[in-house]
């Protein structure tokens, strides 16, 4: 599967090769294949066989291909991409090119079919998936315009950290683009800056606020610049880049909550887990039902130890590189949310934190410890979404005291 062009290899159950194509991606190229696979049938006079499509879509550019074939009751077949190479590496003379992976595809399909999965592109799941993505997108480029941004404004307000609590809240945005420099703000009173601040931050700064600028400026005493004129643009398009991005972020998470409540999963009820974390979740992990345990979802995660072992021995190691990872790494972050500890010493889940120094206490690494934590989210995540129940925090038992203990606090 190919951003523009597919390349198919139609093969008999006795590997016997029999035709191949290219396609374009778009329906009538999907029209082409169908009738290309019918005139092969006629052709070796299988027509009372049923074709089998198997896709290895590993950047959904299939997606089309599949729904098409799924309307017209074609039974489709994911490939996995890892069988799929295991297949052409086991070749004696290994080559690569699209009809020859097609064949590795197609012979994975016929000696795997009642392992691989069913072709099930659900709209829900896939655009959760996309909205994930593109709002990390958006986070990203905020990111390096913020750090951009840093780097220039300092020439002009060396003290802009003092002027507000937060460099992209509303009120700052919209006064680094009035005045992006300190000679926008020559001659400038307290009163006519004050009054400019109190639309966007809606009354909330005050007259003391502008006055504060005011003499941090003057404070600075910057001189301008050659090209004054050149600066004051870059922060400008900054600050109109970063209210974009903003304005995009919120029509996003305002779609992300319509869309997590058609599910009905409560994710949201797990301590650390919110609007954000909840569709990373329900992204990556997709349709619930396709996982017959919680195991085989700690597996796809990433999550669940690796068995090496050979004539009896071996042992489990960390899985670090197979599974999910965008996955392991929402999972990773939630663990250590779990166990994190406010300034006041109280633990945001307190089961899971004991459960984490018991880990820690009994010889394991924080490292070890953390990935206990992760399983355990796992098994409770997977119970959330497949009961379709809220969570409700377990209540943590008191260690008891013996009379041993009692006589040696006494």
């Amino acid at each position: 599967m190919h951003k523009e062009i597919h390349t198919a290899v139609i093969m008999t159950y006795m590997e016997e090769h029999i035709g191949e194509i290219e396609i374009s991606n778009n329906l009538k190229g999907f029209q082409r294949l169908v009738a290309y696979v019918e005139k092969c049938q006629a052709k070796k006079k299988l027509k009372h066989l049923t074709p089998l499509y198997g896709l290895e879509d590993v950047t959904h550019y299939g997606r089309n291909l599949a729904v098409y074939l799924l309307d017209r009751e074609h039974p489709v077949k994911e490939v996995n991409s890892a069988l799929s190479y295991m297949e052409r590496m086991s070749y004696p003379s290994v080559k690569k090119n699209d009809m020859w992976d097609a064949r590795c595809v197609c012979a994975v399909l016929m000696r795997r079919y009642e392992l691989l999965p069913d072709a099930d592109p659900k709209d829900y799941y896939w655009i959760m998936k996309q909205l994930v993505h593109r709002r990390n997108a958006l986070v990203k480029a905020k990111s390096a315009l913020l750090q951009q941004f840093h780097e220039q404004i300092q020439y002009d307000y060396p003290s802009y950290k003092k002027f507000f609590f937060e460099v992209e809240c509303k009120t700052s945005i919209a006064f680094f683009e009035q005045y992006p420099s300190s000679q926008t703000l020559e001659g400038t009173s307290v009163e006519e800056l004050a009054e400019f601040l109190r639309i966007p931050s809606h009354n909330a700064c005050s007259t003391k606020r502008a006055e504060k600028i005011l003499e941090l400026v003057e404070g600075d005493a910057v001189k301008a610049h050659n090209y004054q004129f050149g600066r004051d643009f870059i922060i400008q398009s900054m600050m109109r880049n970063i209210r974009f991005i903003l304005d995009e972020l919120g029509r996003i998470n305002k779609l992300q909550k319509k869309l997590v409540k058609e599910v009905n999963y409560h994710l949201e009820t797990l301590p650390g887990v919110n609007t954000v974390t909840a569709c990373a979740l329900i992204a990556q992990i997709g349709d619930i039902s396709r996982f017959k345990s919680a195991d085989k979802l700690a597996n796809y995660a990433g999550v669940a130890p690796l068995c090496f072992s050979s004539g009896g021995k071996g042992k489990n190691v960390q899985n670090k590189t197979q599974g999910n990872r965008e996955l392991y790494s929402v999972l990773y972050l939630l663990a250590m949310q779990q166990i994190h500890v406010n300034t006041k010493g109280q633990a945001r889940n307190p089961v899971l934190r004991t459960y984490f120094e018991s880990k820690v206490s009994g010889g394991k690494t924080k490292i070890q410890a953390l990935l206990c934590i992760m399983r355990r989210l796992v098994n409770i995540i997977y119970s959330m979404m497949k009961n379709q129940t809220a969570y409700r925090m377990p209540v943590l038992k008191e260690p008891e005291v013996t009379e041993e203990k009692e006589q040696k606090i006494s």
